[in-house]
């Protein structure tokens, strides 16, 4: 039997996070516009949304005027889902039908008046009395009505029959019209619109947003999603301010107590700190050293390697004396290398937020934040977003180490983005000349909770490990 549904209860969309940006899912017994360009995603999600529908019982129905039963039952197998359980009506071509059963039903909606077509359509919703519908496509109906008066009347009609019937139903709309038309958002409950982008470099982009949704908070602004086998996963925006933290007093060692002492005693629970400095100066090696000393206290970490792969990063730890194998291989410490071009910023910042709520992540180290600006759609995104994910991570109290690379070996050196803007402690390590030879040094610019060392400290990495040295006097840098 079909699962009972109480009106004001939202029904689930099907697709992996989508819920949590609608407030639930979709309104019940409503009619929800889902409108995007050809291959932003909307018959995949009419399909998972139908699906889900299915799997709980009930009745379920896709009116499909622009594709056939044969196209859409390869976009299921493509994700390796059956249509068992939703009943597909077609108002195309008998050729294109792969069950010959069903040829009794099959009308080309070209040779039909309009009113003739939504007749059928309802019709058939008569029959099947279905509590999901998916019509598919408006576009269909907007070119035979050929004005708008009559296409806003057909498509009342339609809604109107829908609302009576206690249907919960998607109307989908590709875009096709060169004018964008607003009368279908001022007749259905919601409007949820997919854009497919393609950057100049790397893989197309996917974002939703929901437009407008009556009587219920939702979560605005754009929202990343992809499709992938299996269906379309969405990435809700990360909001700090939703995931407080009681605060905990509490310092991480790196395990040196040079360097830590340079730090005050180490590094605050729930702060972030950013490691400055050209490129093999040592930014990223020190930073693997507060992460093996993380692990040693049993603690779990994250490490988003954008500028190299994991096998070459787990070699040169082990070569500095701190091996991260095993930790690897227990599930204590996750390495995942990213390839910029290939994921979106709402992607990244669910799976850094995944990491934290279900493994328990107390470290997370992004090497580099050079590479995730190249994440970014634009730089001007980078702050913002960046921002939100650490004030996030602060908020869990979890211990964030950040490594961006500057630009020169000696003398002036500068970065693409203002460090201070986004970490609270900003450690500096630099190159200098002094007696014929190439030596590092480092510095605490600033520490917010607590003292550190002003000092300019002598810095080298050897086979032992990391090695904080003497104050460097004016005499080293003539």
């Amino acid at each position: 039997m079909p699962t009972q549904r109480v009106d004001a209860s939202p029904v689930a969309t099907g697709a992996l996070g989508l819920d949590t940006i609608l407030g639930g899912g979709f309104a019940a017994n409503r009619a929800h516009l889902v409108e995007g360009r050809p291959g932003s995603g909307k018959t995949t999600l009419a399909l998972q949304f139908l699906r889900d529908g299915a799997r709980l019982g009930e009745r379920c129905l896709y009116i499909t005027l622009s594709e056939s039963r044969r196209e859409l039952a390869s976009v299921a197998s493509r994700h390796g889902w059956s249509l068992d359980g939703i009943e597909i009506f077609e108002l195309v071509p008998p050729e294109f039908c792969i069950d010959k059963r069903q040829q009794q039903s099959l009308v080309h909606s070209s040779d039909l008046e309009l009113g003739e077509t939504v007749r059928l359509a309802i019709a058939e919703i008569d029959r099947i009395k279905p509590q999901r519908v998916v019509f598919d496509s408006l576009s269909e109906i907007r070119l035979l009505s050929q004005s708008s008066l009559r296409y806003r009347r057909q498509v009342l009609a339609l809604r109107s029959y829908l609302l009576i019937h206690d249907t919960t139903a998607l109307l989908l709309d590709d875009l096709t019209v060169d004018q964008y038309d607003l009368n279908l958002h001022n007749l259905c409950h919601a409007v949820i619109q997919l854009e497919q982008l393609v950057p100049l470099y790397g893989g197309e982009r996917r974002r939703l947003r929901v437009i407008k949704m009556r009587g219920t908070h939702f979560r605005g602004g754009y929202h990343d999603f992809v499709i992938r086998r299996g269906g379309l996963s969405v990435f809700p925006r990360l909001v700090a301010v939703e995931h407080g933290h009681p605060y905990e007093v509490d310092r991480l060692s790196s395990g040196n107590g040079a360097l830590d002492a340079l730090l005050g005693g180490g590094l605050d629970r729930g702060t972030s700190t950013m490691l400055l400095g050209p490129s093999g100066v040592g930014k990223s090696s020190t930073a693997l050293a507060y992460v093996t000393a993380g692990l040693a206290r049993g603690e779990r970490g994250l490490i988003l390697s954008f500028d190299e792969p994991t096998g070459i990063l787990m070699r040169r730890a082990a070569g500095l004396g701190m091996d991260i194998t095993a930790a690897v291989a227990e599930g204590r410490l996750r390495v995942e290398q990213i390839d910029p071009a290939e994921v979106s910023p709402g992607e990244l910042a669910a799976m850094v937020s995944d990491a934290v709520e279900r493994e328990g992540v107390r470290l997370v180290l992004i090497d580099s934040l050079t590479g995730y600006q190249n994440a970014m759609p634009g730089e001007q995104y980078l702050l913002p977003q960046m921002h939100e994910i650490l004030t996030y991570l602060n908020q869990q109290m979890v211990t964030t180490l950040l490594v961006l690379v500057q630009h020169g070996l000696v003398g002036q050196i500068s970065a693409a983005i203002d460090p201070t803007y986004l970490a609270d402690t900003l450690l500096l390590f630099r190159f200098f000349e002094a007696d014929g030879h190439l030596r590092r040094a480092v510095s605490v610019i600033k520490k917010r909770i607590g003292p550190h060392d002003d000092t300019i400290r002598e810095f080298w990495i050897d086979a032992d490990g990391l090695h904080v040295g003497r104050q460097l006097i004016d005499a080293l840098w003539q």
